[in-house]
Parts: structure tokens; C-alpha cells; sequence
């Protein structure tokens, strides 16, 4: 069995963007208040009309570009997503038509904040057996329709937004390994809790959080599971290039590198300016620090997030 290796990534924001100041003339907060408590300063929302494919799309096209390939050399789509087009078909397939994609499997994956890191988790186990040759693994969200904009406690955290990766077969890592975990036990301190029964919505349609559980929970089974990827290879925080985490909460990503012992100047965040995007976040950080110069060849990168189910894992891979 062979590894597989990053080849190429892209990233796509929509145009408009929502800053604290913004917020603070709608409903009672500020920009104080939300930058001392999450870093936040601004985020992006989509379009109406504007669908977590079209944002897939922009996000795929740039990471093929970067990987020098064809769409029809994709023989595998995986799309992380919590806000599909639809019930269905998956949006995984809407992207694949959309790509002109006709070959190979697409589907999405559902681990909400973690999903980017399942879905290439999933794409590394097709790519490293051999099962596929050239894999499409994205996270997108339109995470926007999923707030209730009066409740401050929640409205000013997240964004929209698309991350992309192309995953070729390597003799050497490329992802060393991946670790993924869960706790459905914890399912209620993080959800949206409505759904579509008979033609109508049944429970509540926006998201709900308890901070302090999800803060909590978030840097104790981030640091175990980072912590296991570096022991599983033989490395430890201080062999960390870059540190690549989901961007939730600016308190959380330092107070993760901090208990791991890497360096704040080795940390890539992105969510003053973007918020959390959900699955996107971890593909849009990476797309960032690939594009700006920061990730280099040669350089150990350490993927990781934490999302609601509750979910967690790590990704840790040579550039």
C-alpha cells in the first residue's frame, strides 16, 4: 500500500462581507465583544441564490488549476458539507455535473466542523490502496441559512465559504496518517435540531450551542488526537512546519498549539477575517498558507478539527 499526496488546493469566499460593526447596528453586541471573545473581526456570506455547489465549484476549479489537472482526471468526489443543495441528490454529485465529471464515485460526508478532515481521510484511504488515481475532496458551506441573526451568541462565529484539495498516489507520505473520533453523547451541545418531516420543518431550524461545553470538550480531545498523530509518526509539536487548524474560535487554536508546544508564529488562522466556516475552515487556512508561501515543499503540516456529532481528528502529512 502507497500513500497519497496533496497536489493542489483552492479555495472561493462570496463577495460580501459582514463586519462586526455591521452586526453591532442590528443587534446588541460589538466588535469589542466579539473579538475578545472569539477574534472574529469579519466573515463572509453568500449570495441569495448563491448554493454551497456554486462555492464547491469555484473552490474545485482553483485546486485542479493548481494540480495541473482535467476534470476528467477525477475518479473520486468527496464533498464535506452540513448545508447541502438539497436532501437530495448529494451535493457531491451536483458538483460532479457541474465539473462535467463522468466517471468514478461522488458523495458527500456529514461530520460537520470535522468533515473536511473525514472526507480526506476517506479520499486518502482510495487514493493510498490504489482504488483511485486522482481524488476531489472538498469542504463547503453556506453555513449563513443555518443562524438565527438576533441570537448574538451564535450569528457572529460563522461564515461561508469553499475549500478544495486534489489527492494523487505517492511512494512516499504525502498524509502519514489520519485519526478520527467521535462522541454522539455529545450531541447535544452543538446542533440544529430541525428537520423535514411531511412537507414541513419539525424542531428548531437554527443552530444551537452550549460555548462552554464545546470550548471545553474542544481543547481537551484536540490536543489528544493532534498528540496521537505526532506519536504515531515519531515526531512531536516542536517537528511542526505549520499548524493547520479548524478556525472556530481564535481562544481555542492557541490554546490547542499552546498545550502542543508549538509556536504561535507555526500557526495558520484565517478566522479574523472569515469566521467558521464549517468544513470549509481547515481547506481555506491550508489554500491560504499554500498560496502565500508559508507551506513549502518538504514541510510536516498538521491538520486537525472539531465539530458538532461531537467529532474530532487529525491529519498529519508532508507537504
Amino acid at each position: 500500500m502507497g500513500y497519497s499526496r496533496i497536489a493542489g488546493t483552492g479555495s472561493y469566499l462570496p463577495e460580501r462581507v459582514v463586519t462586526n460593526s455591521d452586526l453591532a447596528a442590528r443587534i446588541e453586541t460589538s466588535d469589542e465583544w466579539i473579538v475578545s471573545r472569539t477574534g472574529i473581526e469579519a466573515r463572509h456570506v453568500a449570495a441569495d441564490g448563491e448554493l454551497t455547489s456554486d462555492l464547491a465549484l469555484h473552490a474545485a476549479r482553483r485546486a485542479l488549476q493548481a494540480a495541473a489537472v482535467e476534470p476528467g482526471d477525477i475518479d473520486l468526489i468527496v464533498v464535506a458539507t452540513t448545508t447541502p443543495d438539497m436532501v437530495f441528490p448529494s451535493t457531491a454529485c451536483i458538483l460532479q455535473s457541474k465539473l462535467g465529471v463522468k466517471q468514478g464515485a461522488a458523495f458527500d460526508v456529514q461530520a460537520v466542523c470535522t468533515g473536511f478532515i473525514y472526507a480526506l481521510a476517506t479520499a486518502d484511504k482510495f487514493v493510498a490502496s490504489g482504488a483511485s488515481r486522482c481524488a476531489l475532496v472538498v469542504g463547503a458551506e453556506v453555513f449563513s441559512r443555518l443562524l438565527d441573526w438576533n441570537d448574538r451568541r451564535t450569528c457572529v462565529l460563522f461564515g461561508d465559504g469553499a475549500g478544495a484539495v486534489v489527492l494523487k498516489p505517492s511512494d512516499a507520505p504525502g498524509i502519514y496518517s489520519t485519526h478520527l473520533y467521535a462522541d454522539g453523547s455529545y450531541g447535544h451541545i452543538l446542533r440544529v435540531a430541525g428537520g423535514i418531516a411531511e412537507g414541513k420543518v419539525r424542531g428548531n431550524p437554527f443552530l444551537e450551542m452550549d460555548g462552554q461545553a464545546v470550548f471545553k470538550l474542544a481543547v481537551r480531545v484536540l490536543d489528544e488526537c493532534s498528540r496521537e498523530a505526532l506519536e504515531a509518526n515519531g515526531f512531536s509539536g516542536s517537528d511542526i512546519d505549520w499548524f493547520v487548524p479548524h478556525q472556530a474560535n481564535l481562544r481555542i487554536i492557541n490554546a490547542t498549539a499552546d498545550k502542543m508546544g508549538i509556536p504561535r508564529e507555526r500557526v495558520v488562522t484565517t478566522v479574523h477575517r472569515q469566521g467558521n466556516t464549517s468544513a470549509a475552515s481547515v481547506p481555506l487556512a491550508l489554500d491560504t498558507a499554500v498560496r502565500d508561501g508559508r507551506i513549502r515543499p518538504g514541510h510536516l503540516v498538521l491538520l486537525e478539527g472539531v465539530g458538532g456529532g461531537m467529532t474530532w481528528g487529525s491529519v498529519l502529512l508532508r507537504w
